[in-house]
């Protein structure tokens, strides 16, 4: 059940409704000012629009213009079953060879996943050329869910070779996947990536806590060892409102 919502009734004490400055502004205004401010923590829930305009007396209209100003901005989401929430912190993630859940370790967030499947499948053709294996070979399919501070952000799928056909749901669900690699020994030095983005399909708006047919951004990554192997294929879509990726681009 989620926390009963909060509202910085003090904020709102002098609104203007008098001057210039439309009142959606100004709600909108205090509103971000708190939440930047972390008076309104992230996670934090509101009220819904018609509890907010009997509190301040404004028209249902007037407080949905102030609310949807920070959803465009990405401070606020609208989420089915909760309501308007504060934003998690957006993750920033650097273009570089590292795993999401170092990544959000490094940033100050607590990544938890959730196993979604562990399977042994025929490769396609596809992920055989990805892998450097032959049409048909068993390989190790893995999906997860994983979550920042308890919000979803991502559904990961990985493609391994079939030496990795012992990988158990328990240790994924423990530790990152490139965390296990090295516990093996192995080490990647290079990866293949590209960075798109399209909508929901399957499950993944369910999943991730949005609205069906929402844009997510995708990262496709084929990774190497130190002798050029194939160590894994992975095929992950991210919240955009809640993850983006970094880089540096160098004229030539």
């Amino acid at each position: 059940m989620s926390a009963e919502p909060v509202w910085p009734e003090e904020l709102f004490a002098d609104l203007d409704r008098n001057g210039p400055v439309p009142l959606y502004f100004q709600v909108s205004s205090r509103l971000e000012q708190a939440i930047r401010s972390g008076r309104i923590p992230a996670g934090a829930r509101l009220e819904n629009e018609i509890s907010i305009g009997e509190r301040l007396g404004l028209s249902r209209p007037t407080v949905r213009r102030a609310i949807q100003e920070l959803v465009d901005k990405g401070m606020l989401v609208r989420r089915r079953g909760i309501g308007t929430q504060v934003v998690q912190g957006r993750v920033s993630r650097p273009v570089e060879l590292t795993s999401l859940n170092e990544d959000l370790s490094r940033t100050g967030h607590a990544p938890t996943t959730e196993v979604l499947e562990v399977a042994r499948e025929p490769a396609s053709d596809e992920i055989a050329a990805q892998l450097g294996v032959e049409p048909g070979t068993e390989v190790t399919r893995i999906r997860r869910l994983r979550r920042a501070d308890g919000t979803p952000m991502a559904v990961l799928v990985n493609y391994l070779p079939p030496e990795f056909a012992d990988l158990t749901a328990e240790q994924l669900s423990e530790r990152g996947l490139y965390e296990i690699l090295r516990a093996r020994g192995i080490a990647i030095r290079i990866a293949n990536q590209t960075i798109g983005a399209r909508r929901t399909h399957g499950d993944e708006a369910e999943l991730l806590d949005i609205a069906k047919g929402s844009p997510l951004l995708t990262m496709d990554r084929v990774a190497f060892d130190h002798s050029g192997r194939a160590i894994e294929a992975g095929h992950h879509c991210y919240r955009p409102d809640l993850y983006s990726f970094e880089t540096t681009v160098v004229a030539r």
